[in-house]
């Protein structure tokens, strides 16, 4: 600090190693305080034997403290450097290649009833949740639960969700990495027939609704399956082969740019996310400039906005409309958390909350301008039906897409750009699903903060390791697999849990005071509503269609054999189990009868003095029913 005082130019003076706080100026203590009072400075001098002294009230440069009193861990380093990584994170392929598809086949423009429907009342209010939880306990997603100590396991539930998906979400940005370095030729590789990679099936343009070309395939996607992918040399998940060297090494540099992206934690990933948040706008803006110029680009658009109100009455719209919202936001796996635990204790949440998953829900909604104008151009092309050439998934950016950019001219300038945003898109997806894992372990087990670059390496190594897997002449089948049980049921599990832990055990009371100690204010009335009712319901909901529609995993035709569905539902539980699991062992672990044990596990771990005195919120009927 700046040290102001009369300055008396005399031989001799000692400065007292001493600060004298005024009582004052002293705030009420608080267990949650980040500031400090005026100090006084006491400067002693002497001349011939005499004392001379002078004091000076200083302002000390405060140490943010977490809730705990312990000293502020690393923050972003600008606000925008959050909002980038949080609106990076959300905004992914799905938006591209999931949202538009769902809203043509839905009843396009009425399909946005329930879609914001369920925006208001489930995905914002667990939006809000997780961003406001993360940012007051200061911790990853296991760290947090010291509000809650028996559903800690929840928090491990969520990591091993995010580790299951690195598995194979970064085998995609590999497949959009091949088609970039694939791009940079004079005639697109995916324009004709006769390359070495071709079957007889190939054909310019296959009409599939015709019996006597129910074989056929065009050659973008033969270009996908049997070039990039080889599933040709492949009879199935049993006889997956060797890697192949080509998606290997950019299944390595999309390793390589994840690692030295998130070695140095938020520092470097906020930079990183100018870059990869900003791009997908951008090229998105110019596509949908070029798209709207072409030839049937106009029918496109109007079937994505055509408005069937009698789709509304189709139950399966409703579920269609919960479950994108429910995977969309990036609830449940733990992001969300990680980067507002490295907020800034009093930075306005609930804002953030608002901004960025209204801006994911209107990127969703641009999107499908942008893709409804080349398919209504590749279906005037090709003088096909609309819902010939629409589809959703892997199909849509790596078969209909690149072949409607073959067809453009400067079509090799058109697809670079085009792979350029699908890997800007995955990328800082993939760095928030790493950083969950990162952050959430880290926080766990505090050895580990001294080693972080080490300990990164060791996460991005292994999921490389795994991922090899999906690089292999089968690896669309472990893929697909994994795709089908990593990230479905578990997730929507995992919330659930989640949001009963906070607004039941915890307490919505509790937690709204939480967020009136960071912003100022408490939440309305209809946050706390649907924190406590209407989100644990609509989740609740979700979980129950999750289990009675599920169908086995399949690709194209193939179906997988019995023990590779038995080994995707084990994948699917072994994140679940470990919020029972670990609810055992807290249990099991703390002295005392049962009931002791009981409240200490449902107690604040800051509180636990209480229970000493037989205080425990969670015991009287007034905590169950306060709103």
């Amino acid at each position: 600090f700046v040290l102001k005082t009369r300055q008396l130019y005399l031989p001799r003076f000692h400065l007292l190693p001493f600060y004298t706080v005024m009582s004052s100026v002293v705030a009420p203590e608080k267990p949650t305080s980040n500031t400090m009072g005026p100090k006084e400075l006491i400067l002693v001098k002497e001349q011939n034997g005499v004392q001379f002294t002078s004091t000076t009230l200083v302002t000390p440069t405060p140490t943010q403290t977490n809730p705990s009193g312990e000293e502020e861990r690393e923050t972003w380093g600008k606000k925008i450097d959050f909002l980038l990584s949080v609106i990076g994170f959300a905004v992914d392929l799905a938006n591209v290649w999931r949202f538009p598809y769902l809203c043509y086949k839905n009843g396009g423009g009425a399909f946005l009833v329930p879609y914001l429907f369920f925006m208001v009342i489930a995905g914002m209010p667990l939006f809000y949740m997780e961003l406001a939880l993360g940012q007051y306990n200061r911790e990853g997603a296991a760290g947090v639960w010291k509000i809650c100590p028996i559903f800690k396991g929840v928090g491990f539930t969520v990591i091993l969700i995010s580790l299951y998906v690195g598995f194979y979400y970064n085998v995609i940005i590999s497949w959009a990495m091949f088609y970039l370095f694939s791009s940079f030729t004079g005639e697109l590789p995916w324009v004709h027939c006769n390359n070495t990679w071709n079957s007889p099936n190939c054909s310019d343009w296959a009409d599939n609704g015709s019996v006597s070309d129910i074989y056929k395939a065009t050659p973008a996607q033969e270009y996908f399956e049997r070039a990039v992918l080889h599933i040709q040399d492949s009879n199935g998940i049993d006889d997956l082969g060797r890697p192949r060297w080509q998606l290997t090494s950019c299944l390595a540099v999309v390793i390589v740019l994840l690692y030295f992206s998130l070695w140095k934690g938020v520092k470097t990933s906020g930079k990183v996310v100018w870059i990869t948040a900003t791009m997908p706008y951008v090229v998105l803006t110019v596509l949908l400039l070029r798209g709207v110029t072409l030839p049937g680009a106009i029918d496109g658009i109007k079937a994505y906005l055509s408005v069937d109100f009698l789709r509304l009455c189709d139950a399966k719209v409703w579920i269609e409309a919960a479950t994108q919202i429910c995977f969309s936001l990036g609830v449940g796996f733990g992001v969300l958390i990680a980067f507002s635990s490295y907020n800034k204790f009093s930075n306005n949440c609930y804002r953030d909350a608002i901004i960025t998953s209204s801006i994911n829900s209107l990127t969703s909604f641009f999107s499908g301008f942008v893709v409804f104008s080349f398919l209504g151009y590749m279906s005037q092309k090709h003088n096909v039906a609309l819902d010939k050439v629409a589809r959703d998934g892997a199909g849509l950016v790596f078969v209909i897409y690149p072949e409607a950019i073959a067809t453009l001219p400067g079509s090799s300038i058109w697809a670079v750009i085009f792979f350029i945003m699908l890997l800007t898109l995955g990328i800082d997806s993939a760095m928030g699903g790493m950083e969950s894992v990162i952050t959430g372990l880290i926080d766990e087990f505090k050895f580990l903060h001294k080693h972080r670059e080490l300990f990164t390496l060791f996460i991005v190594v292994a999921t490389f390791l795994i991922s090899l897997f999906c690089v292999t002449n089968g690896g669309m089948y472990v893929f697909t697999l994994l795709d089908h049980f990593a990230a479905g049921t578990s997730i929507l599990f995992g919330v659930l849990i989640e949001a009963i832990g906070i607004a039941w055990f915890y307490g919505v009371d509790r937690f709204s005071d939480d967020i009136e100690e960071m912003i100022g204010h408490r939440p309305g009335r209809y946050w706390r509503l649907c924190w406590k009712f209407v989100s644990p319901c609509f989740l609740l909901f979700m979980v129950v269609v999750s289990f009675a529609t599920f169908n086995p995993p399949n690709y194209g035709s193939y179906m997988f054999p019995a023990w590779a569905n038995m080994l995707g539902w084990c994948l699917a539980m072994s994140s679940m189990t470990m919020v029972p699991l670990y609810a055992i062992y807290k249990l099991c672990t703390l002295p005392g009868k049962f009931c002791d044990r009981l409240a200490y596990a449902i107690t604040p771990e800051t509180e636990h003095h209480l229970v000493d005195n037989g205080e425990v919120r969670q015991f009287t009927l007034h905590h169950w029913l306060v709103v």
